[in-house]
């Protein structure tokens, strides 16, 4: 198996954190992982991304084109990077920001309103759970029990108290894709 996958969005909205915790998860199930991030202007509001690479067998470059999967959290990242997804991938898609429909038929499309599941939460930071929840759901890449540590992990110390919010919402954008 090997997953590389491209997730974008705009600078704030948890792309960054989407990529360190598949990382993560990965790494505990065993998988050879890579992360790349991309910061500069994307921090001040423009389209931020990553690319992540879980794979079964060692990995040759953290860096690829055309991505197996597509996570876009805005539209500026369907269009840059929707094109360059393989046929037969997969394009999950945040429909709370994205109003379009996403257009090519050699794909899987998979909607996910992921502010509208956060804002009924009561924490719109949490749309990066829901969308992290419905690509963990709708391919099986990772165990959701591996993610759930994962986010464990993460929120400790006074952050602890966000563990049962970032947990809702993960099991929210697992349940979109049921």
């Amino acid at each position: 198996m090997k997953k590389e996958i491209i997730i974008s969005g705009f600078g704030g909205q948890g792309v960054m954190s989407i990529g360190k915790n598949l990382v993560e998860a990965g790494m505990e199930e065993g998988f050879f992982v890579t992360w790349a991030p991309s910061y500069g202007p994307e921090m001040r509001g423009g389209t931020a991304n990553c690319h992540v690479v879980l794979s079964t067998r060692p990995i040759g470059s953290p860096v690829f084109t055309y991505p197996t999967e597509l996570i876009a959290m805005n539209a500026p990242s369907i269009e840059k990077f929707g094109p360059k997804v393989q046929s037969g991938g997969v394009v999950f898609i945040n429909s709370s920001v994205v109003t379009e429909t996403f257009s090519r038929q050699d794909v899987r499309t998979v909607y996910v309103p992921c502010e509208d599941i956060a804002y009924e939460l009561g924490n719109l930071k949490v749309a990066n759970m829901v969308m992290l929840g419905a690509y963990v759901g709708a391919t099986g890449a990772l165990k959701r029990e591996t993610v759930e540590r994962m986010i464990h992990q993460i929120f400790t110390g006074p952050k602890a108290k966000f563990i049962p919010l970032n947990l809702e919402a993960l099991k929210r954008g697992m349940a979109c894709v049921q």
